[in-house]
């Protein structure tokens, strides 16, 4: 089964051609990180222009990269939500109007099942059930997944999500948007000198709202004498200290022998060494995709379409119209 796969949910026009869930015929980005850095962040309405001008020519060039035409296309996969509800609209716009002229199914695709998915990628041997770590810019979750199709959230983050915590403390110590890795490329120079808060509550959830809190306060307390790599360097490992701790009590009480890392941040060196860590010394298996699949790509998304596709979850799109895009939708609806 051959799918051509749509993502678009932020400032990334993606399209990728997927045969049989786990084979990568083509994976075409068009990033924006460019336009976006001169406004410190992603700006909806430029991000969705972006998009409208793109995704023609990005369908195009990979399909050509993967050798097929459209009529060896089964179906059409294509992110639906959660994301910036422009950006979306325009990648389910256009999945809706190219399976309407090919008059084959759609697959309406969950981005956070697309980043879990990612691992299947990289790991031909991965299957469910396992524990799956998901981190990005808006997630922090622990999520059991149960099948291809199958999800339950177990714990997820009360404030900010981690992506968006490195984002912030990025801006406080004066780095360039994205923030995430030049946190991390800073506090590669740096050590751990400062103490920094944990939050821990009764069940599996995550806060790092006071972290950030923690690092704005010390920096403008410090001013000059702050030591910017010192302070990235403690903010990185503690907050990864803080995930890790919550996986493992995780793998504990469910007693899971597979971690799957998944989201932008699931690229972070620290994080992943730890997560190694841990799973040697407690006797699990980690998993985390390859970092060409880390952050949002279409690969992912046809890798998660495909088991819904399977699974039955798909609709002509000549009988059913109103796919709409969903800019918050909980994994598992």
């Amino acid at each position: 089964m051959i799918g051509l796969n749509i993502e678009s949910s932020c400032d990334e026009t993606a399209v990728s051609i997927i045969e049989d869930g786990r084979k990568v015929l083509s994976n075409v980005i068009s990033t924006q990180i460019e336009i976006h850095k001169e406004f410190g962040g992603v700006v909806p309405e430029i991000a969705s222009r972006k998009h409208l001008t793109n995704i023609s020519y990005v369908v195009e060039e990979a399909v050509k990269e993967a050798n097929v035409s459209f009529q060896d296309i089964d179906y059409i996969g294509v992110t639906y939500g959660p994301g910036l509800i422009g950006a979306l609209l325009v990648g389910v716009s256009y999945a809706k109007s190219l399976a309407y002229a090919l008059d084959i199914p759609i697959v309406p695709t969950h981005h956070i099942e697309g980043h879990i998915a990612a691992n299947y990628l990289t790991y031909e041997e991965l299957k469910p059930p396992f524990l799956a770590l998901v981190v990005s810019g808006g997630h922090s979750h622990l999520i059991q997944v149960k099948d291809y199709t199958t999800f339950e959230v177990i714990g997820k983050t009360r404030d900010d999500a981690v992506g968006e915590a490195f984002d912030k403390v990025a801006r406080v110590l004066g780095l360039p948007y994205p923030g995430g890795p030049e946190v991390s490329k800073l506090a590669m120079s740096g050590e751990r000198t400062y103490q920094l808060p944990k939050t821990k509550f009764e069940n599996l959830d995550f806060s790092f709202s006071g972290i950030k809190t923690a690092v704005i306060n010390i920096a403008h307390k410090e001013g000059d004498k702050l030591r910017k790599a010192d302070l990235a360097t403690s903010f990185e490992q503690t907050v990864c200290e803080e995930l890790l701790h919550n996986t493992l009590l995780a793998v504990e009480e469910l007693k899971i022998d597979k971690v799957v890392l998944a989201g932008g941040v699931s690229a972070n060196r620290v994080l992943r060494n730890m997560l190694n860590e841990l799973a040697d010394k407690h006797h699990f298996k980690a998993y985390m995709p390859d970092l060409k699949y880390c952050t949002d790509n279409a690969a992912m998304i046809g890798s998660a379409a495909y088991y819904n596709y399977i699974a039955g979850n798909y609709f002509n799109i000549r009988d059913k119209m109103d796919l709409n895009a969903i800019a918050n939708i909980k994994i598992g609806d």
